[in-house]
């Protein structure tokens, strides 16, 4: 089995923003809901803490990118006030085996700690990837993980 590297891609897209978010509670004006109030600082801090949790629902060995957070600004807003905070990183398990593995584990993982996975299928792309999307209302964050290997897929 060929295997690019796996990009567990954790684009962790927390709405964790100073005074609203992208859309301020309730005006449905934007694509990003409510999260709360925090300084970029701190929500760059959440997100990285709750990557961490994921890395650890993986349950296979391997090596995970070593990335930081960053602030996103949200369009046509005041970016003083409205932001999103984005953790990419990847996972590439020590064996390429273990990648299934790994998937399936945050496919278990993930709703017995509170995620509601929103979406879960394959990719509309040549390879085929295998997509879930996972959103953790109480921690206000989302996450959108993809398996990008070249072979059979399970679904």
């Amino acid at each position: 089995m060929k295997i690019r590297p796996v990009h567990l891609a954790v684009g962790l897209s927390t709405a964790l923003v100073a005074l609203a978010g992208c859309e301020r509670a309730g005006d449905g004006s934007g694509d990003v809901p409510f999260a709360g109030t925090s300084t970029s600082t701190d929500a760059a801090d959440t997100a990285e803490k709750v990557s961490s949790g994921l890395y650890d629902l993986i349950g296979v060995k391997g090596k995970a990118s070593d990335s930081h957070s960053t602030v996103v600004e949200c369009s046509g807003r005041n970016a003083e006030e409205y932001f999103r905070i984005l953790h990419p990183w990847s996972f590439v398990p020590a064996d390429a085996d273990d990648l299934g593995v790994a998937m399936e584990q945050l496919e278990r993982g993930l709703p017995e700690h509170g995620w509601k996975i929103r979406d879960h299928g394959l990719d509309t792309s040549k390879n085929k990837n295998l997509r879930m999307t996972a959103d953790h209302d109480g921690r206000k964050v989302s996450v959108r993980i993809i398996e990008m290997a070249k072979g059979t897929r399970r679904c």
